[in-house]
């Protein structure tokens, strides 16, 4: 049986996450919060920030700036700016 969540993100019922995808309580937060829909927009937006900005997963100064997008993306409503990225309408 599939687990819900009310999704932060989409502010409704959802399925959940099927586990914990990130250590600490960051990851316990979006576990709990986040639902598999909107986690799967995460992922879109985060392989697009890496890839414009050329980001390093094993620089920590990257990892600081795709955490902080990912909290703004997913629990502040803040879209990621992309440069020279245009979203559909």
């Amino acid at each position: 049986m599939t687990r819900t969540v009310f999704c932060s993100y989409l502010k409704k019922e959802a399925p959940g996450l099927a586990f914990q995808l990130i250590p600490g309580a960051l990851g316990k937060r979006i576990f709990d919060n986040i639902s598999q829909e909107a986690w799967a927009g995460w992922q879109q937006k985060q392989t697009m920030l890496i890839n414009e900005k050329k980001l390093k997963l094993l620089n920590a100064e990257d990892r600081k700036i795709i955490e902080d997008a990912m909290i703004g993306y997913l629990f502040e409503n803040k879209d990621v700016e992309i440069e020279g990225y245009t979203p559909e309408k």
